[in-house]
């Protein structure tokens, strides 16, 4: 017996909202270097079609929504809305729905060394992953409005991986 979503193939796109799509774009595009696909938007609905579909108040507006290419991995759909119960601080990783977003790096340090040139704020320094994630560094990072992202790398692989019989998809080996 099978399990699971039938025919599953893996995540497509990650989607959140910014509190400014113009904003949002010049940081995927110059700072990370996403490649912009299409926007769609806006959308204002009288009916309660946001309400059933997307579990959020009747009257929001979705000013636009932007979609992005990263490389290997899903891609971004990026929203703008306007929403009479919008909340607008990001979660914490701590919170109900606290989240983040890692992109793989072939060298951890030349990367954070090319977002420090952008001005764009590193928690921390590098940190070094230890028990079924040695081999692993990793640090986090912000958006200009808040959303954690990581960079991560592991170029020779993690601990883990020598015991387990599945391993985790790795963006630099696509086909694996």
């Amino acid at each position: 017996m099978s399990r699971g979503i039938p025919g599953l193939r893996g995540a497509e796109h990650i989607g959140f909202t910014v509190p400014d799509i113009n904003e949002a774009h010049e940081f995927f595009v110059v700072t990370i270097g996403c490649e912009f696909v299409y926007k769609l938007g806006p959308w204002v609905r009288d009916d309660d079609w946001f309400a059933e579909h997307l579990n959020i108040h009747p009257r929001s507006v979705l000013k636009e929504l932007r979609f992005y290419r990263c490389h290997f991995g899903p891609n971004f759909e990026v929203f703008e809305f306007e929403s009479p119960n919008q909340v607008r601080t990001e979660p914490a990783n701590s919170d109900v729905g606290g989240h983040h977003i890692a992109f793989y790096v072939d060298d951890l340090d030349a990367a954070v060394t090319y977002l420090r040139s952008k001005n764009v704020r590193i928690l921390g320094e590098p940190t070094a992953s230890s028990a079924a994630s040695e081999g692993q560094r990793w640090v986090y990072f912000l958006s200009p409005w808040g959303q954690q992202f990581e960079l991560v790398s592991f170029p020779n692989g993690k601990a883990y991986e020598t015991l387990s019989p599945v391993t985790l998809w790795h963006p630099a080996y696509p086909e694996k």
